[in-house]
């Protein structure tokens, strides 16, 4: 099975590409769906953050606090490392079962908001990148996340640029107009991506 991955920046539109795949036959595996399994009550993903972070990043019924452990990572690049350590591993393991249970001659795309920023766009056959001008990723953050001007290009700056993901892309798929461009072009890429994957209709 060839390796495809699909990445592009904070509020680019990587999920309504990826809803599009699926809806023309791609089996989806999305990295920040996974994020959230692996550290479930219950999982040693949760146990490991514990362990590091201490009990306040729980909520009362024993799921994570998302926005506690946010807080604490944000300003500490030395616990957003640890955290990144406990997490990725557990993903990237969760992401590879998922993909061998994936039925036969199917065309599995990972979904991987920080794809060039881990490196891990070496490991995959093909990339697909969406991609929309830094400005418009800034607006729709602000849109979206209801930040300021200043808090939104804090977030874009902190990823890869967009010129560092277009240098890795194998198919671009251009999010800036309107939504029916963008299903369009989705619509055009999917027989490439099944004749890539090695797939017959």
């Amino acid at each position: 099975m060839r390796r495809i991955a699909l990445t592009g920046g904070i509020a680019s539109g990587k999920s309504f590409v990826a809803d599009e795949l699926e809806r023309l036959g791609a089996v989806i595996i999305d990295s920040d769906v996974l994020a959230r399994v692996v550290v479930e009550p219950g999982t040693p993903g949760l146990r490991k953050i514990r362990e590091r972070f201490g009990a306040s990043i729980l909520r009362e019924d024993g799921t994570l606090d998302r926005a506690a452990l946010g807080e604490l990572v944000f300003a500490d690049d030395a616990a957003r490392e640890d955290l990144n350590a406990i997490v990725h591993p557990l993903v990237r393991d969760e992401a590879e079962q998922r993909t061998a249970q994936a039925p036969e001659g199917a065309v599995v795309i990972q979904v991987i908001p920080l794809l060039v920023e881990t490196g891990l766009h070496e490991s995959f056959d093909g990339v697909i990148v969406v991609d929309v001008p830094t400005e418009t990723q800034v607006r729709r953050l602000m849109h979206r996340n209801d930040v300021d001007l200043t808090a939104a290009r804090a977030r874009v700056r902190a990823q890869a640029s967009r010129q560092e993901r277009l240098a890795v892309a194998d198919w671009v798929i251009d999010n800036s107009a309107d939504q029916a461009a963008t299903v369009r072009q989705v619509e055009e890429l999917w027989p490439q991506l099944v004749r890539f994957a090695g797939v017959v209709d």
